[in-house]
Order: C-alpha cells, then structure tokens, then sequence
C-alpha cells in the first residue's frame, strides 16, 4: 500500500467519523441524506463480498468491516433512532436511485466487467453505483441551500477520499503498470460531480 491509498481510506474513515459525531453531538440527521448512506451500504455488500472467502490483512479486514457496520449504523440511527430519527427530512430526501441510478449501473456491470464470475460483475456494479451515491445527497444539499458545517466537512472529506485513490492509481500505473479502466472512469465521475461542492466550499 502505498501512501496516496492509506490516505484516501484514512480520508473515508475521517468522512464516516465526522457523520457519526454530527449524529451523536447534535442528535439530527438535518441536511443528511440516509438515500446516500443505503447506496454506500449496498456499494460495500456487492464490493466486499470477498470478506467471506479470502483474507489479505488485519488492515483490509478491518477497513471493509468497519465501513459496512458504520454504514448500517448510521442508516438505523437515522431511520429507527430518536431524536435523531424524528429530524430525518424524508421529503426533501427523496432522490430516486432504485428506479434511476440502479438500472443503468446494473447494465454497465453487465457490459464492462473483466470477466463473469458473479464477484467480479457485482465489483464492477460497484464501482458505477459509487461514482453516483453522491447525488442525492447534493440533491438535499440544493434543496436546503444552508449547510451546517459539519455536513459540508464530511461531503469534503468523502471527495478528497476519492480524489487521493485517483492519484493512487496514476501513482501504481506508473511504478507498477497497473491498470484499471472501470476504477479510473468511475473514480473521476464520482470527483467531477463534487467539484461544484469543492468551489462553494472554498468559497466560504
């Protein structure tokens, strides 16, 4: 692993941390979007299936773990938990990506896959469904038009967590030669799409 991965995962890590303590020291869920959280959640289900079968580290391990059950955690606190539940804004979330990001992500999984082991379609489905989670969050955010700071520091540090593992991979194809096309296309999607954020960000 090299330097530009660790911080990227670090990165992500920092992002769900930073949610968490919103969660827990404001008791709401205010300018959150949980349609966000249940994409991330079904993105680690199809992405880390391998956790049944294969063990590359302690690191690995518990890095996949650690972002499903803080995934589902944050979901049950926004969906089940008062007071937290009951600041849930289910009408302003209401982005529609089972009938409009899914499908398409599910046929490029069937297009562009290296090969058709079932891991390896549900990998790719993967990466397509992260390069978009962001959107109804962004969508909430535009709706709202105010964010609280905390919000815009964890939209900001999932960003930065992408950017880091594009630098990651130019990195590893130029001492490595590793190449992954669906990863690049997929990574720079999910960035371009946080850049409008980035600026306004700055901005403030």
């Amino acid at each position: 692993m090299n330097v530009f991965r660790l911080c990227g995962d670090m990165l992500h890590l920092a992002s769900i941390l930073l949610l968490l303590y919103k969660l827990r020291s404001s008791r709401s869920c205010s300018g959150i979007s949980c349609k966000m959280q249940e994409m991330y959640l079904i993105v680690f289900g199809t992405r880390y299936l391998d956790l049944l079968y294969s063990f590359v580290s302690v690191y690995n391990t518990s890095m996949k773990v650690i972002f499903i059950t803080s995934t589902a955690y944050i979901i049950y606190l926004m969906r089940f938990k008062p007071p937290i539940s009951e600041t849930y804004d289910k009408q302003g979330d209401r982005f529609p990506y089972l009938k409009f990001l899914l499908p398409p992500c599910v046929l490029l999984a069937l297009l562009t896959p290296d090969s058709y082991h079932p891991t390896e379609v549900l990998w790719t489905f993967s990466i397509w469904f992260e390069a978009v989670a962001i959107l109804p969050q962004l969508t909430l955010l535009q709706k709202n038009r105010v964010v609280e700071n905390l919000t815009s520091h964890y939209v900001v540090a999932m960003g930065l967590y992408r950017l880091f593992y594009i630098v990651n991979w130019v990195y590893r194809y130029y001492t490595e030669g590793f190449v992954n096309y669906i990863g690049w296309i997929g990574g720079t999607i999910q960035v371009a799409l946080y850049l409008d954020f980035f600026y306004y960000y700055y901005l403030a």
